[in-house]
């Protein structure tokens, strides 16, 4: 992001957040409302959710009470492949980028989507990413390849919508 937040009116500034910034941002600034909002019906802010984000974003999870920006429509289940000893690393393919490496640390999947979510990518038959207007979400932990096409997509996303 670059800049700190200091106050709820300067979300309106924002091009794009990574998960733990969103989480961060809210935490510290007690603005999970005005970030739903600006997300969810501006449409303008690009979000990319991967693991913990993915759950942040969910509208429902199945496995747990607990809501938290509920901006992306899908059923998520946490810690869907067991705990850290069932992390896996495997290729697949992702639309529309192809195949690529995706590593899931105790990584939850995507139980079922809403109406207008375009599943981008499965594993073993669940789902692993989906896109949703301007919110991007993924199982997989992107970050810990050297591959950085999901990232490129992203960005791709970002030009798009701003």
């Amino acid at each position: 992001m670059g800049e700190a937040l200091r106050r709820n009116q300067e979300i309106a500034r924002i091009t794009s957040m990574r998960e733990d910034e969103l989480f961060n941002t809210a935490k510290e600034l007690q603005v999970s409302y005005e970030l739903v909002k600006y997300v969810h019906e501006n449409g303008k802010l690009p979000v990319f959710g991967t693991c913990a984000g993915l759950i942040l974003l969910a509208e429902n999870l199945s496995n747990d009470e607990k809501r938290y920006f509920g901006t992306l429509p899908v059923t998520v289940k946490r810690n869907a492949y067991g705990r850290q000893l069932g992390s896996f690393s495997v290729e697949a393919q992702m639309r529309p980028i192809g195949n690529i490496p995706m590593t899931f640390i105790r990584a939850p999947y995507i139980e079922s989507v809403g109406e207008g979510v375009e599943v981008l990518a499965e594993v073993d038959g669940n789902i692993v990413a989906v896109r949703y207007q301007n919110q991007l979400g993924v199982s997989f932990h992107s970050e810990v390849t050297e591959n950085t096409s999901v990232h490129a997509y992203f960005l791709e996303m970002c030009e798009s919508i701003c």
